[in-house]
């Protein structure tokens, strides 16, 4: 299946399934002499973890071990592939047995059917949200290479079941289990989360990505805009259905004047351009939005079909969550990084 690789220089390459043995990723175009251990990709998948208890969270328990199979040495990156693996270890396919001739209203089933003319009914399989325990791994590797010219990544719960953050705490993102700024919002999320599950019913919301310390520079002008890239590297998240640079489509309906960022000595005095100008990092705090559906596996009847084309209806059971939201803030963090390592590797190719 094409479309499983990432990136021009820094590639990444996912494989499993959700209800296969394993899965992982491979990376191809890491510097060497990189220092790179196990337990720094092991923290940032502890982020996106099922099962951590937070009220929007599967009850699916995977412990999401990471091992290195290859391009790590003594502890430091050798310039060849680095595979990792992930086992696994919670699986339990029974609640999807009545789902193998029904396609479920808001997933891949039926489009996986149309393409393939076949189709992993347990769980989804590659469509699954579990393929993005890979992208979060390779995220992690890429951040040691951001690391190296002090670029920074920040992703946070702005908004969940309509309740947004009305102010920014940035030490409050890692103290609830929401990845929210704002911790009376976070609570009632919490609250909004719970009420719904106990309806069968799901929530969606809007993910923040901010990166500092960008360089100016980074992008290419026309077909590869740095700004072009975030967005197909965020969509490319299953749950996403938008995204927003800076002010983004709040810039439809205000002035010229008023969109424009004022440019003096000291930098710029307003970030409506969200870091990127011409598709370039203009050097300013980079600021990406990622509008995150509900998630589909409701256990509300609703109306399908089956692969025989005739009418029926379909409650799905099984261990779902009952928002994408916290687990995909970790998930939009880790396609950022590899964007800003792909366009910084592809930087320092032509100079200066």
């Amino acid at each position: 299946m094409a479309g499983n690789t990432f990136g021009q220089l820094f590639r990444v390459t996912t494989w499993g399934e959700s209800h296969g043995p394993a899965l992982g990723a491979v990376i191809d175009g890491c510097p060497p002499r990189l220092p790179l251990h196990e337990e720094v990709i092991q923290k940032a998948l502890d982020l996106r973890r099922p099962g951590k208890g937070a009220a929007a969270e599967s009850p699916r328990r995977e412990p999401d071990r990471v091992e290195i199979l290859s391009g790590v040495f003594e502890g430091r990156t050798t310039g060849t592939p680095i595979s990792l693996l992930i086992r696994n270890r919670d699986v339990n396919s029974s609640a999807y047995d009545s789902l193998r001739q029904v396609f479920r209203p808001g997933h891949g089933d039926y489009t996986y059917w149309k393409k393939f003319g076949i189709r992993d009914h347990r769980g989804g399989g590659r469509s699954s949200g579990r393929e993005t325990a890979a992208r979060v791994a390779a995220g992690a590797v890429a951040q040691i290479l951001l690391d190296t010219v002090g670029i920074r990544v920040t992703a946070f719960t702005l908004c969940l079941g309509g309740i947004c953050a009305e102010r920014f705490d940035p030490e409050a993102i890692p103290r609830n289990r929401l990845f929210c700024p704002d911790p009376d919002a976070a609570r009632r999320m919490e609250e909004r989360v719970a009420e719904v599950r106990t309806r069968g019913d799901s929530v969606g919301g809007v993910v923040e990505i901010r990166c500092s310390g960008v360089p100016p520079g980074l992008g290419e002008p026309v077909f590869d805009k740095l700004d072009a890239e975030f967005a197909g590297a965020l969509m490319s998240v299953g749950a996403v259905k938008g995204v927003e640079i800076g002010a983004g489509f709040q810039a439809a309906s205000i002035l010229g004047s008023e969109n424009n960022d004022p440019i003096a000595p000291g930098g710029f005095l307003s970030n409506n351009a969200g870091g990127i100008l011409a598709g370039i990092s203009n050097g300013d705090e980079i600021v990406c939005r990622a509008a995150v559906k509900p998630i589909p596996s409701i256990a509300k009847e609703q109306q399908t079909l089956n692969t025989a084309g005739e009418p029926t209806v379909v409650r799905v059971g099984g261990r779902h969550d009952a928002a994408a939201i916290p687990r995909i803030v970790p998930v939009c963090q880790a396609m950022v990084r590899l964007v800003l390592a792909d366009h910084l590797l592809r930087a320092r190719a032509i100079g200066p």
